[in-house]
C-alpha cells in the first residue's frame, strides 16, 4: 500500500483524493540544472535531519547534490552542545546508597501513613547524587525515585539537543544507532551507563563502523541491557551473542545454533567493575578452550568474534540495508544495496563515503521515493519544534508525547528496536499525532498575547505554576485522547509564525513543509499563519 494512500484513507479523505494518490504526486517545479534545487535540498535536508526551514533549504539549493552532500558530511561535530545532567560522573556504588536511601523514605512514610516526603524517618533528607558542574537540568523532586528522574532528565536532555543541535544529521545518525544498538534505561537501571552509550553513539555516528561495533561490545550499557556481564565460562549467556549475530551484523540465516554457542564461549568473562561501572574482563571466568566460529577454529576470545563477523561480506549488507531502509525506501533494491555493500567494504566501514554514495545514488533522488517514508514520533516532535521556533524550556510534555505516539528515547519497546516504517501510523496514532500537533498550532496562534517563553509551548506542555511536573504526571486527557466528531482544522485557526517563516510566501512554505502536494483544501485567501496551521495538519506533513 502507499505510504500516502494509507494515510489518505486513515485520515478519512474523499475518494477523489485518493484516486489521486494511486501515483503519489511529485513537485513539478524543476530544480536549476547548476544546484540541487530548493525541492531537491528540502528533499536531503528532510531525510538527514528533521525538517528543515526555508532559510536551511536557501542555504543549499544553489549547490549541486554532490556539494551539498560534503557540506553535510563533513560539518560533524562528534560532542553535543547541551550541557549533560549533573548526575553523569556518579559510581555504581553512588547510585545504589541513593536508591536506598529512597526505598528507606518510601517505606518510613509507608509506616507513618503519608506518600514518601522529603524527609526521612531519621529526620534527615534523603541521599542524592553528588551534583557535577555544567548541569543546567532542573534539580530533582526531593521524592522522586532516583533511576526515574535521571531517566526523566537524560530524555529531556538528549530532546534538547536534538531540537537545538546545529548539525541534525549526526543526532539522526545517533538516533539510528540507539535502534540499532538497542539498549534501554528500564533494564539498564544505571542513567550514567545510558548516558554514556549516546555520547559513544554521537562520538562515531560518521565514523567507522566496525570501530563502533567493538566499543559497543564493551560498552558497560550493552553488557548490562544483554546479560554480557553475566556471561561465565561454566555458565554462558548468549544474550549478547544471539543479538551480534541476528540483529547487529548479520542477520537470521546467515549463522547457525553452534556459532550463538562458540561466541558466547569466546565472550565469557568480558563484564563490570562493580566499583567503577567500567568494562572489565575477568581471566578467570574465560573459556580457554577451542571454539569453532563461523568456521574459524582456535581459541577464539570476543575480539576474534568480532573480527570474523565483519570479514563476512553480509555484514556490510546488513547495515546498508539498515540505512536504506531508514533513509531511502522502505523498499529495498537487492543490486543497488549490494553495490554500497562494496562502497562499505572498500572504505573498510567508514560510514562517511557509504552515506554520500547513498545519498547520491538515483533512487534516492528519485522523485517516487518523495514522501515515501513516516516519520517517527520523535522526528515529528522535534522538526515541528525546530522549524516553528517553539520556545519549550521543560521537555517533558514533549517527551510524553513522542510517548503517546509510541516511542519514547531509552527506553525501546525491546531488543528488536522500533520497527520504524508504516508501523508508526495506525488510526489511533494518526488521530494522535494530528491531535498533538493541533495543539502546537493552538498555542502558538495565542501566544501572541505572552511575551514570556512559555507562552509559545504547547497548551498541557507546561509544568503547572508553582510545581515542577513529576514522574507520577500523565499526558492531559484532552491531549492524549483523540478528537472525535469534529474537524482537526479549528474555524480560523492560524499559526504564529516565527523568525524561520515569517515574511516567507504561501508557496515556499507548502514546498518547505510537505514534500508532495498537499492533500488538504487550503482556505481561500488564507494568511501565512493560516498556511501553516492547515499544511502541518494535512496528512502529507507526516511524511518526508
Amino acid at each position: 500500500m502507499a505510504v500516502t494512500a494509507m494515510l489518505g484513507r486513515r485520515a478519512m479523505l474523499g475518494g477523489t483524493a485518493l484516486m489521486a494518490l494511486a501515483a503519489p504526486a511529485i513537485w513539478t517545479r524543476s530544480a536549476r540544472a547548476a544546484g540541487t534545487g530548493f525541492d531537491g535540498a528540502r528533499h536531503l535536508l528532510s531525510r538527514t535531519g528533521f525538517g528543515p526551514t526555508p532559510s536551511e533549504i536557501a542555504q543549499f539549493e544553489s549547490l549541486s547534490h554532490d556539494a551539498a552532500i560534503d557540506r553535510l558530511l563533513r560539518t560533524a561535530r562528534p560532542d553535543a552542545a547541551t550541557p549533560p545532567p549533573s548526575w553523569i560522573g556518579i559510581t555504581p556504588p553512588e547510585a545504589r546508597q541513593a536508591q536506598q536511601s529512597f526505598q528507606r523514605q518510601r517505606k518510613a512514610a509507608a509506616a507513618a501513613g503519608g506518600a514518601p516526603g522529603t524527609q526521612q524517618a531519621d529526620g534527615a533528607s534523603p541521599a542524592a547524587p553528588p551534583a557535577r558542574p555544567g548541569n543546567l537540568q532542573p534539580k530533582p523532586l526531593a521524592n522522586a525515585n532516583p533511576i526515574q528522574e535521571q531517566g526523566r532528565e537524560l530524555r529531556n536532555w538528549w530532546v534538547e539537543e536534538m531540537i537545538g543541535t546545529d548539525q541534525p544529521l549526526v543526532e539522526r545518525m545517533t538516533l539510528f544507532w540507539h535502534n540499532h544498538f538497542t539498549s534501554g534505561l528500564q533494564k539498564v537501571r544505571f542513567a550514567p551507563a545510558m548516558y554514556r552509550q549516546n555520547v559513544l553513539y554521537r562520538r562515531h555516528a560518521l565514523g567507522n563502523f566496525a570501530t563502533l561495533l567493538r566499543e559497543v561490545a564493551h560498552d558497560p550499557a550493552m553488557l548490562l541491557y544483554l546479560d554480557g556481564a553475566q556471561n561465565r565460562a561454566s555458565q554462558p549467556n548468549e544474550n549478547f551473542a544471539r543479538e551480534l549475530l541476528e540483529l547487529f551484523t548479520l542477520g537470521e540465516g546467515h549463522y547457525a545454533e553452534a556459532d550463538i554457542k562458540a561466541a558466547a564461549r569466546a565472550f565469557s568473562g568480558w563484564g563490570l567493575d562493580r566499583e567503577t561501572g567500567a568494562f572489565r574482563f575477568y581471566p578467570g571466568q574465560h573459556d580457554t578452550n577451542a571454539k569453532t566460529f563461523l568456521g574459524r577454529t582456535g581459541n577464539l576470545d570476543g575480539g576474534d568474534i568480532l573480527d570474523t563477523i565483519l570479514a563476512q561480506p553480509r555484514t556490510a549488507e546488513f547495515i546498508v540495508a539498515k540505512l536504506w531502509h531508514e533513509f531511502v525506501s522502505l523498499k529495498p533494491d537487492d543490486a543497488e544495496i549490494r553495490r554500497l555493500a562494496g562502497v562499505l567494504r572498500d572504505a573498510k566501514y567508514e560510514m562517511r563515503p557509504l552515506l554520500k554514495a547513498m545519498f547520491s545514488a538515483p533512487l534516492f533522488r528519485d522523485g517516487a521515493n518523495r514522501g515515501a517514508l513516516i516519520k517517527s514520533p520523535i522526528e515529528l516532535i522535534v522538526g515541528t519544534v525546530r522549524v516553528l521556533g517553539i520556545p519549550v524550556p521543560e521537555k517533558t510534555r514533549l517527551v510524553r508525547a513522542m510517548q503517546a505516539m509510541g516511542q519514547v528515547p531509552f527506553e525501546p519497546p525491546n531488543v528488536k528496536g522500533w520497527p520504524g516504517g508504516e508501523a508508526w501510523i495506525t488510526t489511533n496514532t494518526l488521530l494522535m499525532r494530528q491531535q498533538i500537533l493541533r495543539r502546537i498550532v493552538e498555542a502558538t496562534a495565542v501566544a501572541s498575547a505572552d511575551d514570556g517563553p512559555e507562552g509559545m509551548a504547547p497548551p498541557g506542555m507546561m509544568p503547572k505554576p508553582g510545581r515542577r511536573t513529576d514522574r507520577r504526571e500523565q499526558m492531559p486527557p484532552e491531549m492524549a485522547r483523540p478528537v472525535e466528531g469534529r474537524s482537526l482544522r479549528g474555524a480560523g485557526m492560524s499559526a504564529r509564525l516565527g523568525p524561520s517563516l515569517s515574511g516567507v510566501d504561501v508557496s515556499t512554505l507548502t514546498r518547505a513543509l510537505l514534500p508532495l502536494p498537499p492533500l488538504t483544501p487550503m482556505p481561500a485567501n488564507a494568511t501565512p499563519g493560516e498556511v501553516v496551521a492547515t499544511l502541518l495538519l494535512d496528512p502529507v506533513y507526516q511524511l518526508k
